[in-house]
């Protein structure tokens, strides 16, 4: 497969959200604002209350940060455009080209992603004006950023599924909301997992949102010990692998959706 086509694709959607200079300042604002709130919050809870157990003050900061900082790059839906070209009816020109529409979807969100990746250094150098960050061990680096890749693979085919909903529905803005709130919740990014009680806990980790941020921040804060890295990034790899295949078979139906209706 020629990749060459992709990675055009990708630098032109890099090109087109850096041309928004004050939207990306007002984010990284946003961002060192909302660690502020975080910091002030969790001190004030953790004042009232015993800390919980292998999630110390310290921890527990660095842990929102950290969720902060990653939230630059998982909250950026890539596939949004699917939507836009069915609403436009685009889509039927694009199946027709000689290019693999879905790799050319995430070519597109991957494009975009940089961009925000890019803002993490920004973001930590004002962040650590205001909080003090712990700095893992390499070994403990590797396995998060490993994990954290992998979440991003778990969280572009949930937006995948959820914009293609458009090709039936014409429109995702709700069902995207709801899942965006779940996600939100459910995921480890507001809340650690570790604070949901009993039974309670224990489905919140069995479900997929706890790929996404929860096992790489509790890699991060040591929560999960070494001998356990391998069984969270198997359960995350799992994860990754149905949702990419449940992708594939939505693709092909709404594709040939498409194709029945003439376009």
């Amino acid at each position: 497969m020629n990749l060459e086509p992709y990675v055009e694709f990708a630098k032109k959607a890099f090109s087109r959200e850096a041309t928004y200079r004050i939207e990306v300042l007002m984010e990284i604002g946003s961002l060192v604002l909302r660690v502020y709130i975080l910091r002030a919050l969790w001190t004030a809870l953790y004042a009232q209350n015993a800390a919980p157990t292998n999630l110390p003050l310290h921890s527990m900061i660095t842990y929102a940060t950290i969720a902060m900082l990653m939230s630059l790059i998982l909250e950026v839906d890539g596939t949004r455009l699917i939507r836009e070209k069915i609403r436009e009816g685009t889509i039927a020109t694009d199946l027709m080209k000689p290019i693999s529409v879905p790799l050319y979807f995430f070519s597109d969100g991957f494009g975009q992603t940089l961009l925000h990746a890019l803002l993490v250094i920004p973001s930590l150098l004002c962040a650590l004006l205001l909080v003090h960050i712990d700095v893992a061990p390499p070994a403990t680096f590797a396995a998060f950023l490993l994990a954290f890749v992998i979440g991003y693979g778990v969280n572009f085919f949930l937006n995948f599924l959820m914009n293609c909903i458009a090709f039936w529905t014409l429109e995702t803005f709700a069902a995207q909301l709801i899942v965006r709130w779940v996600s939100d919740l459910l995921s480890g990014q507001v809340i650690p997992l570790t604070l949901f009680p009993g039974i309670l806990g224990r489905i919140v980790f069995a479900l997929p949102f706890a790929a996404i941020y929860s096992t790489p921040l509790l890699i991060y804060v040591g929560v999960i010990p070494p001998d356990q890295w391998a069984a969270s990034i198997l359960a995350q790899l799992l994860w990754l692998v149905l949702f990419a295949a449940l992708s594939s078979l939505v693709w092909r139906a709404a594709s040939n959706r498409v194709i029945v209706q003439g376009g």
